[in-house]
């Protein structure tokens, strides 16, 4: 996957959760803005309330986007006949998507009513959507193999290495030389040095490849730090969040609430 498509992947994943937030605001402002104790007397009650044809749908929908987000990247991790089935930076976008998207149409599903022990799984649920964006960013400091694998100082050192490499051999010059970050000067010192208009593109992604791999070599070992914490906020209160996610269906389902099956 190319950075433009991965881009537009991205825009696309963005898109359809905001389209969905704001038809979901759409749908049922009327009703959600009502106080909970007169909601019992808005028309569309038995349409939205948690056990209603909508409100029931936004939770059965959420809870299989979110476990279908946790549990097929968690494979990829831990399969090794996964290992190559695509990138895992990708399966984590992938993951991060799902899990947003859920999270959207439970909380609708909630229609905005916590107590309880599920007031402790929508908060356990906001602790790991949150704890995930920020995982995310860390988890993309780190220089890892395109099978997920965590590489090592020697193995980044060595991929510097051989983009500067690259640099001199074919165009006579060194990432370490070129002093400015803006893209015009670079292209006008590229322009002073002889290289070729056609070879711009090319010498500019070598530059900021170069520059990229030095940057997450003096923040290797704290970002590699980081993501241990990380996981210590991340993990137990996904737990939680399955757990509590878990006996709330099997509550609901031992008390008859099966949607439309």
């Amino acid at each position: 996957m190319t950075r433009l498509v991965h881009r537009l992947v991205l825009t696309v994943y963005t898109a359809i959760v905001l389209v969905s937030l704001i038809l979901l605001i759409y749908t049922g402002y009327a009703f959600y803005s009502v106080p909970i104790v007169d909601r019992f007397f808005h028309p569309d009650y038995e349409l939205l309330k948690p056990s209603g044809f909508l409100g029931h749908g936004y939770g059965i929908i959420g809870t299989l986007l979110i476990l279908v987000g946790i549990f097929s990247y968690m494979a990829r991790k831990r399969f090794h006949i996964l290992s190559r089935v695509g990138v895992l930076k990708y399966w984590l976008d992938f993951h991060i998507f799902m899990c947003v998207q859920g999270s959207v149409l439970i909380l609708f599903h909630t229609s905005f009513k916590f107590g309880g022990i599920v007031s402790v799984a929508f908060w356990s649920m906001v602790v790991v959507l949150a704890s995930g964006v920020l995982g995310r960013y860390i988890y993309l400091q780190i220089p890892r193999s395109i099978e997920g694998r965590e590489l090592s100082l020697h193995e980044v050192e060595l991929m510097r290495a051989e983009s500067d490499n690259e640099l001199y051999e074919k165009y006579g010059i060194t990432a370490g030389e070129i002093a400015s970050e803006k893209r015009s000067a670079i292209k006008n010192e590229l322009k002073r040095r002889g290289v070729k208009p056609q070879d711009y593109r090319k010498v500019l992604h070598l530059i900021r490849s170069e520059r990229m791999i030095a940057m997450k070599i003096r923040h290797l070992d704290k970002m590699k730090n980081l993501f241990r914490y990380w996981h210590v906020a991340h993990l137990p209160f996904a737990l939680i969040m399955l757990i509590i996610m878990i006996i709330h269906v099997i509550v609901a389902l031992t008390f008859g609430y099966k949607w439309i099956f």
